[in-house]
């Protein structure tokens, strides 16, 4: 396959799973669309029917024609070319499709993939490559996945918890790799936001139930900003608690709040304490104040190898989201800042 077909490929895949998201597919790749939802979802509770339909809508805003081909406008055509190499892929799993931007990285350079999905989401993407390989059957030689150990590979994309990528690190150290860890995402709030902005900053805490590298969990606050009226704007997600590991998560944490005596404040379905932390626990959000807004960019600039993203606006600040759009990343938004096609496309044979 040349560069060409493989966009013409994955263009058709986002009119497929468009068609399917808005019930226009044929009756039996609907019920089949259908039934690998209600199977994710029973494997994983957190994967919601409305989460697992967010995360495929999410794909279908950026596999069309045009947002791929600009995306590859960034790189030497001559260096998509078809290739032997085959890249193993070991996939997190914290929220719907989180791996699929590593998996379209190494279909799109011409590579082979070799993957290993997180046992928490393992029906999606197997699914979706079903779906390629019916656009174009040339897929299917260049797609395999491993249950358990991967093996004939010559480069490595993992993905995992702090203390898998030290495992990682030492297990992959002989092949080229990008390892990454834990990051988490940040808001920095300037005290002029309005009622939407807040509103929307509430879809980037509350989507995906926050479980995303991505999702905010930590807000700063200049010293003047009433935290009552962000509790207040995020009256429309209190559905939240309508889930039952979510609602174990948020009596959890509040008991233990309560029993510590630790000051915080809650809305009834969010929990929120003043902590130096930027990783926070499910239904919990930390909260930091600062004085010095110029201060704090310069500070967070600095900390960047910690932060997946930051949410604001008009700041000068790296790694800046728009509220309410943290879960949609572009094509270019790569994890931790690493170009895989660069990373791909550099790879040789033996190296």
């Amino acid at each position: 396959m040349n560069i060409i077909e493989r966009i013409e490929a994955f263009d058709e895949l986002s009119r497929k799973l468009n068609n399917l998201l808005i019930r226009q597919a044929d009756p039996m790749d609907q019920l089949d669309f259908d039934e690998i939802l209600q199977k994710a979802e029973h494997y994983n509770p957190w994967f919601t029917q409305s989460n697992l339909k967010l995360a495929i809508n999410n794909l279908t805003g950026i596999l069309d024609k045009k947002s791929l081909e600009t995306w590859i406008e960034n790189y030497a055509e001559a260096q998509l070319e078809d290739s032997e190499l085959r890249v193993g892929v070991i996939m997190a799993g914290n929220i719907p499709l989180v791996g699929f931007h590593d998996f379209l990285s190494v279909m799109i350079s011409g590579k082979s993939i070799v993957a290993k999905l997180s046992s928490s989401d393992q029906f999606l993407l197997p699914y979706l490559t079903q779906l390629l390989i019916e656009i174009n059957p040339a897929f299917k030689s260049k797609i395999t996945f491993e249950s358990h150990l991967l093996k004939n590979f010559d480069a490595i994309i993992a993905t995992g918890s702090n203390n898998a990528r030290r495992y990682f690190d030492y297990y992959f150290s002989k092949y080229p790799h990008i390892i990454r860890g834990n990051r988490n995402s940040l808001a920095i709030l300037s005290g002029n936001e309005s009622a939407d902005d807040l509103h929307l900053l509430g879809m980037d805490i509350f989507q995906y139930f926050g479980l995303g590298c991505r999702s905010v969990s930590k807000i700063l606050i200049p010293a003047h900003f009433k935290i009552e009226s962000i509790l207040s704007a995020f009256d429309q997600y209190a559905q939240a608690m309508q889930h039952n590991k979510y609602f174990n998560n948020y009596e959890y944490n509040k008991a233990i709040l309560l029993i510590n005596k630790v000051p915080h404040y809650d809305n009834g379905f969010l929990l929120m304490k003043e902590d130096q932390s930027l990783l926070s626990p499910v239904a919990l959000l930390h909260y930091e104040i600062y004085k010095d807004l110029a201060a704090e960019i310069r500070r967070l600039n600095m900390q960047n190898e910690d932060i997946q993203c930051i949410v604001g606006s008009n700041l000068n600040i790296k790694n800046l989201v728009k509220f309410g759009e943290t879960q949609s990343p572009g094509l270019m938004d790569y994890a931790d800042n690493k170009d895989i096609i660069q990373f791909l496309i550099g790879l040789k044979k033996g190296q």
